[in-house]
């Protein structure tokens, strides 16, 4: 790739007169050898797992096979029907959508991860959600991906994506920017305003531990792809509004490295801090692997 960080990144597509998700598909189309409609074509694929994974959490029995988690999408999705949600309408269908992805993933369904299994729900709930607030067109959606993949290569060759390298910071913080980064643009932002998204969603993220609880993807992992639907929807109508992210975005990133590698690894899915050693942690992993042993 021509680009190593945000800012080359969008300077890149400042004099080339490019947005974010074109660049990136003509720098993956000369990385991989296949043609930019090839590109394209398997991004799309890649939208429509996404959609399935929305309407499966939506319609289907998701819950877990340790029997801790599932369903609470559509008790969200009900609520919605019922009551006016706090968060206003769109941003509970985003909150609802990721948990539903979130739960198809911990039910052994089928999801893309972005950028990890981990942080699976946070950009499907951002895009379908907002797909069907204003009428985008698959097409549309599928650029959006290009924009966020390109975010999520920058981060990840500076930083973490991974809960064990950096704890969930990495996971779903990473996810938030890249979900931030590509709605700002989606919604006719500027490259500068979306490098500006992906800051504001990092900084709001910085020191988010890895402690899934009977060291499964699970909880809090679901209710945090939840939350962190709706931090990337308020990072990106804060860049589109104009604010900034005063600590310039690669500095954000980089200091997110910084704390990853200072973290304790008991604080990086190893479950063997936070909410995992709780009482009701050490509980639930008693419990887990006391049915683990009749098992075997």
């Amino acid at each position: 790739m021509r680009f190593r960080t945000l800012k080359e990144l969008a300077e890149l597509c400042e004099q080339e007169g490019l947005s974010i998700a074109r660049l990136m598909i003509e720098e993956q189309s000369k990385e991989s050898g296949r043609t930019p409609e090839q590109e394209f074509n398997k991004m799309k694929q890649y939208y429509e797992v996404m959609k399935e994974a929305v309407h499966k959490g939506l319609t289907e029995d998701t819950t877990s096979r340790s029997g801790l988690t599932g369903r609470d999408a559509q008790r969200v999705n009900s609520f919605m029907q019922d009551q006016e949600p706090s968060l206003g309408r769109e941003a509970c269908l985003a909150m609802t959508y990721a948990l539903a992805v979130s739960e198809v993933n911990a039910s052994m369904g089928r999801i893309i991860a972005t950028p990890t299994a981990g942080s699976c729900g946070i950009i499907p709930g951002v895009f379908v959600s907002s797909q069907q607030r204003f009428g985008w067109t698959d097409d549309h959606m599928v650029e959006g991906l290009f924009c966020a993949g390109a975010i999520g290569y920058v981060i990840a060759n500076n930083s973490f994506v991974s809960g064990a390298e950096g704890g969930c910071q990495a996971e779903v913080g990473s996810a938030i920017g890249m979900a931030a980064g590509a709605m700002t643009e989606l919604r006719g932002g500027t490259p500068a305003q979306a490098v500006h998204a992906v800051g504001l969603a990092l900084k709001n993220t910085l020191g988010l531990i890895c402690d899934p609880v009977g060291g499964l993807v699970e909880i809090p992992c679901i209710v945090r792809n939840g939350f962190g639907a709706v931090n990337a929807l308020a990072a990106a109508d804060m860049a589109l509004a104009g604010v900034r992210s005063v600590i310039p975005s690669d500095e954000v990133v980089n200091v997110m490295y910084e704390v990853g590698s200072a973290m304790p690894s008991k604080h990086r899915e190893t479950a063997q801090g936070g909410l995992a050693q709780t009482p009701t942690g050490k509980q639930i992993m008693s419990e887990l692997n006391l049915r683990r042993g009749k098992k075997q």
